[in-house]
């Protein structure tokens, strides 16, 4: 499959409500975007990286005549007991930003938002309905979130000097599977 990198310097957001980088483009190969680190709508820097294969776009286009706009997954919301334990964790060991713009005083318990690429992870401090013992040892033999990366083994080196238990995927592809401290099942896959 051919491999087109293309720049746009702006991207105009979709939507006024939803404010994330979107677009419809008509493709017949893969193609990858890149966005330079720049500010976006959210005032963020960072840097947006989406491929699109041309067979999935049509696919959601023409699934059933249900095309009502899917663009992405906006966030993951996760469940945790301690909400400084937890910010502790992702955003000081894993090195996630947290995404100051989003409100923590409009909901009737406490939470953060925190950047994955252009996409978030809400944390939430409330009552897990999950039981914590006897869930799967391998994450991915269980819900879980998986986070694309570039570097497995650097994330690794990361767990080891921390002491995070890891499990790396069962079929020998690049991919480190780790919990949070609420037992919550993070995969992290390399990406080119």
């Amino acid at each position: 499959m051919a491999t087109q990198n293309l720049f746009f310097p702006s991207i105009t957001p979709l939507s006024p409500i939803s404010k994330q980088h979107s677009c419809v483009i008509s493709v017949n190969h893969h193609c990858s975007f890149t966005r330079r680190r720049e500010t976006n709508v959210n005032g963020r820097l960072g840097k947006l990286n989406v491929s699109i294969e041309s067979d999935r776009l049509q696919s959601v286009e023409k699934s059933h005549g249900k095309d009502y706009g899917v663009v992405s997954i906006h966030h993951v919301g996760i469940l945790c007991e301690n909400l400084e334990r937890s910010i502790a964790f992702y955003k000081d060991l894993l090195g996630l930003e947290v995404n100051l713009a989003r409100p923590n005083d409009k909901l009737p318990y406490r939470g953060a938002w925190l950047w994955v690429g252009s996409e978030m992870i809400h944390l939430m401090e409330l009552p897990n309905p999950d039981p914590l013992t006897g869930r799967p040892e391998h994450g991915g033999r269980d819900r879980h979130t998986c986070i694309a990366i570039r570097d497995v083994s650097k994330l690794k080196a990361i767990f080891d000097e921390a002491g995070i238990s890891y499990t790396l995927s069962k079929s020998g592809r690049p991919a480190i599977f780790a919990r949070d401290p609420d037992g919550n099942a993070l995969e992290f896959t390399q990406v080119d």
